[in-house]
């Protein structure tokens, strides 16, 4: 992205450092978090010396706003996100906020009707069927 060019979440002009990154939803990190704060009560005589503040709220966090606990959930939530060809940024703020229509996916993350890879209401209606199926059966 040229320096003269404005960064723009909805026209999905976020920088190629950024459209090349791995994102994670908030799911995917609290499983990470959880893992490895168990991998510390494991090691440990007294855990809560080797969590920090920041790792402690951190964990919180991510499993307070985390839509999917199951593991299995949380890979298939990626996966069917993944088939719509989906920036990982875009593949984790719908992963995170889940929306119910078509309108608030839309309105959340207008980049899926753009980029020339637009997708129709139909496919994202069906997208967040699929997504919606996931946290029922969660």
């Amino acid at each position: 992205m040229s320096g003269e060019e404005e960064e723009n979440a909805a026209e999905l002009k976020i920088g190629d450092e950024f459209l090349k990154a791995k994102c994670l939803m908030n799911c995917e990190v609290s499983l990470i978090l959880e893992h490895k704060y168990e991998q510390l009560q494991q090691t440990s005589d007294d855990p809560m010396n080797q969590v920090s503040q920041v790792f402690e709220k951190s964990l919180q966090y991510v499993k307070r706003f985390s839509r999917y606990k199951n593991p299995d959930a949380v890979r298939q939530v990626r996966e069917i996100l993944a088939r719509y060809q989906l920036a990982e940024f875009e593949l984790c703020v719908l992963g995170n906020l889940c929306p119910e229509t078509v309108e608030e996916a839309i309105a959340m993350v207008p980049s899926i009707k753009t980029r020339g890879r637009a997708q129709d209401d139909e496919a994202i209606e069906k997208m967040l069927t699929d997504l919606s199926l996931i946290k029922k059966f969660e």
